[in-house]
């Protein structure tokens, strides 16, 4: 049987423990995670998640002029000179690009998971399709959760993604999978209110911060569960690419 973990913020990350044979899956849905979703969806080559402006910069200096784009923000601001990091940004800019991605948790997250055995990138846009490559590929493994959080602190937001993955997995009920509490929480959360994506996102904290800078439309977009199929995976820890599109029937 296998089993599912929950980190409820990326500063619990233990890479000491990511080594023994587990999966990872790392959430942000606001928005870094989303983004990515989207960014592959609509025909980025690649995404390199970085940790900073100085790094995205470095991998921008090794590629070819108009390969590439660079997107990032750090605390909730676009930084001077990159495209805003946000979904709906992606659909025209990304194309047949390499997107550099900095944002102030979600890709931190992904590059301090990078030592798990496999980096899925999950979001409400695409949990439904993670979660069927996880019912097919990685039965019996054990999985772990990645809710990115922010500043240090939980976010509502992530673990609502986290469980509408888990309710995707399992529908009817655990089943194959052996369940820690925080991640039994997460699936009852997810079920206590479903249906009501958008308003949880929209109440979250991160969510009032976006509103303020005005991605009303952002927020409502990422809000739309099991939009895509594209399942995005961390390749030889620097890039995320995506997985051939399939549905699996539940």
């Amino acid at each position: 049987m296998g089993k599912i973990h929950l980190l409820l913020k990326k500063e619990e990350i233990d890479p000491d423990r990511l080594k023994e044979n587990k999966v990872a899956v790392v959430f942000d849905i606001l928005l870094a995670t989303s983004t990515i979703t989207a960014g592959l969806q609509y025909g980025a080559r690649d995404v390199i998640p970085v940790l900073n402006r100085r790094e995205a910069e470095e991998e921008a200096a090794k590629l070819e002029e108009g390969s590439y784009v660079l997107a990032g923000e750090y605390e909730g601001r676009t930084i001077d000179g990159f495209l805003s990091p946000n979904p709906l940004v992606m659909r025209e800019k990304v194309e047949g690009k390499r997107l550099i991605l900095s944002t102030t948790n979600g890709t931190v997250a992904i590059k301090k998971a990078s030592g798990a055995d496999r980096v899925y990138v999950a979001s409400l846009l695409n949990g439904k399709a993670v979660a069927d490559r996880i019912r097919t590929l990685h039965r019996g493994e054990t999985i772990l959760l990645i809710c990115s959080g922010s500043a240090g602190e939980f976010n509502m937001e992530d673990f609502y993604g986290a469980g509408y993955l888990l309710h995707c997995l399992m529908p009817e009920s655990v089943g194959d999978w052996e369940l820690t509490d925080p991640a039994r929480t997460a699936l009852h959360f997810y079920r206590g209110n479903r249906s009501k994506g958008e308003a949880i996102l929209k109440a979250s904290r991160v969510g009032r911060m976006l509103a303020r800078y005005g991605f009303d439309k952002e927020i409502r977009f990422v809000a739309r569960e099991g939009m895509f199929d594209v399942v995005p995976y961390l390749k030889n820890k620097t890039h995320i690419v995506r997985e051939e599109e399939v549905r699996w029937k539940s």
